[in-house]
């Protein structure tokens, strides 16, 4: 006898489960997926949903701001010039954008904790969700020691206390911060942010003074240093339009670690009030802030700090590289440096509490779906997966391994591993979206039944899998240069290729994981969940609130 299978009260007919609807339908296993789909919804009623829309925006925009603005980007000045930079961040920026539209589609669908890990496991195959979920931990993971360690270097700009005491004190309010109230997180990302926000339009604003003559020296400089040394810089003394485009395509990396977990808004999904509302509200204004916060940024950048200037290299653990710093200090203008170190400090360690929540999440969705040891989805009595938070809080633990005079040089070491990381994580990204745009196509599903639909699809999702495996393969070609080789930089340029295909094809060979057919994928029984349990949304803003655009 055929029987009905109800979860969540979404019945799949026993006597229809097996059989084909239409040659675009889905399959018996299509049904059951469907029916499996409705459990699902069950993670959104056992998880604390303690983040506000105030929340999510202001995490959106916090996790894209950090030393990669404050302190890469001295770097990258004098290795691509002040149009090469600013051609490297708003390209890799537009890019981000088509990554986290596509992010914040499926995420609207489907809100589960984990984010696009979780979405692998349903649309692709349970070995990427595998692959790209244990390579998520990782990068996140290492993350936190090199932040800390930024901290720490920092720090000796006021008191050179030992950097174990400043590792240890810091690593240990960070997990204390992730083993509490969702909202807490929330509420302290939220404050980071506003500081953020406050630094960036602060140093915008004297570089537009130094840029006028309104600085104490009262020189106006305009575009002086477009002109001399130039847009561009000559890359490792190569002559010419070649050395040029090789400095521009080398800060392309930078970009990348700058903007490195953008798609922090859709990991915390499950802990997120009205998700279906919030998360693409936050993802649309994502394009404003990369223009205001980094594009505006590095233009400011590049007229107020020659890339010539020998500061931008002299160090690279404190705001000495700072260009901030750098154009303060030409400029005569002495409390700034002081200033900027306090405010990167708090950057840094809000880096490491935005890494910390992706990786402890990551690590849970990966227990959840059988990925990873099934202790790890114990929570404490906030709702937090505290075992998931003492796993990777352990990590911490490597930063005592720097405590050398070699610290700044391993902090660099590791941002590009994490440059690397998530440039295989926004590839991952798009190859799992096109599986589900394709599969609501194979199913005859019309995206105008999702929640939301991202704009410019499928060419968005192409335009960025494309631009971002060029840059991954093509991210290290500086060490086959003469007089480029490293083996640190080779390392940490190519080492997450092997690592995802190992990751990825030994799972798959031990679990003996299928790909999720295009019309086997459960589409139709995430869209019923939406439908059948609408979100309440709050009114429009009103009054002077409408003003506000950063969280509003």
């Amino acid at each position: 006898m055929p029987r009905d299978i109800e979860i969540r009260g979404h019945r799949v007919d026993g006597a229809t489960a097996g059989e084909h609807h239409n040659a675009t339908g889905p399959t018996k296993l299509g049904e059951e997926g469907n029916a499996r789909a409705g459990a699902a919804f069950s993670e959104l009623t056992s998880t604390n949903r303690g983040l506000k829309q105030r929340h999510v925006q202001m995490i959106a925009l916090a996790g894209t701001i950090g030393t990669g603005l404050f302190l890469a980007t001295g770097k990258a000045l004098a290795r691509g010039g002040p149009l090469g930079i600013l051609l490297s961040y708003g390209i890799v920026g537009m890019l981000i954008c088509c990554v986290v539209f596509s992010v914040a589609e499926l995420s609207a669908l489907a809100p589960l904790s984990g984010g696009i890990i979780r979405h692998a496991e349903w649309f692709v195959d349970p070995a990427l969700s595998f692959a790209q979920g244990w390579n998520s931990v990782y990068a996140n993971a290492i993350l936190l020691p090199a932040e800390m360690v930024a901290c720490a270097v920092i720090i000796d700009y006021w008191t050179p206390i030992n950097h174990a005491v400043w590792i240890t004190v810091l690593g240990g309010l960070l997990i204390l911060s992730n083993m509490f109230l969702i909202s807490i997180y929330g509420e302290l990302e939220f404050a980071f942010a506003i500081l953020k926000i406050a630094l960036i339009v602060g140093v915008n604003i004297m570089s537009l003074c130094i840029t006028l003559g309104a600085g104490p020296r009262g020189e106006p400089i305009g575009f002086r240093y477009w002109r001399n040394p130039g847009p561009f810089v000559q890359f490792l003394g190569i002559a010419g339009s070649w050395g040029q485009f090789l400095g521009f395509w080398r800060v392309m990396s930078s970009a990348a670690y700058a903007f490195s977990n953008v798609e922090n808004v859709s990991v915390a999904a499950a802990e997120t009030q009205n998700p279906r509302h919030n998360i693409p509200k936050a993802a649309k204004r994502v394009f404003w802030r990369i223009m205001i916060f980094f594009v505006i940024t590095v233009f400011f950048i590049g007229l107020t700090v020659s890339s010539a200037d020998k500061g931008l290299t002299a160090s690279s653990g404190n705001a000495g590289a700072s260009p901030f710093a750098i154009a303060a200090t030409n400029a005569g203008i002495k409390a700034v440096p002081s200033i900027i170190n306090a405010v990167v400090v708090t950057s840094a360690w809000s880096a490491a509490n935005s890494a910390m929540l992706v990786a402890t999440r990551t690590l849970y969705g990966l227990a959840q779906d059988g990925h990873a040891p099934k202790v790890l989805t114990r929570k404490n009595r906030f709702g937090i997966p505290w075992l998931s938070v003492a796993a990777v809080g352990s990590v911490l633990l490597l930063g005592y391994m720097t405590l050398s005079s070699a610290a700044s040089v391993v902090f660099e070491w590791l941002q590009d591993l994490v440059s690397a990381a998530s440039m295989v994580h926004w590839i991952n990204m798009e190859l799992v979206y096109l599986r589900f745009y394709y599969g609501c196509k194979k199913q005859n599903i019309s995206r105008d039944r999702l929640p939301w639909k991202s704009p410019f699809q499928p060419y968005a999702a192409w335009t960025a899998l494309v631009s971002f495996s060029i840059l991954l393969l093509t991210g290290g070609f500086y060490v086959f240069i003469e007089g480029g080789w490293s083996p640190q930089s080779f390392v940490s340029s190519y080492f997450n290729i092997p690592l995802i295909f190992i990751l990825y094809f030994g799972y798959k060979f031990w679990r003996k994981t299928e790909l999720v057919s295009l019309q086997d994928m459960p589409i139709l029984g995430f869209i019923k969940i939406a439908e059948e349990n609408p979100e309440t949304i709050e009114p429009p803003a009103t009054g002077w609130r409408r003003l506000n655009i950063l969280w509003g």
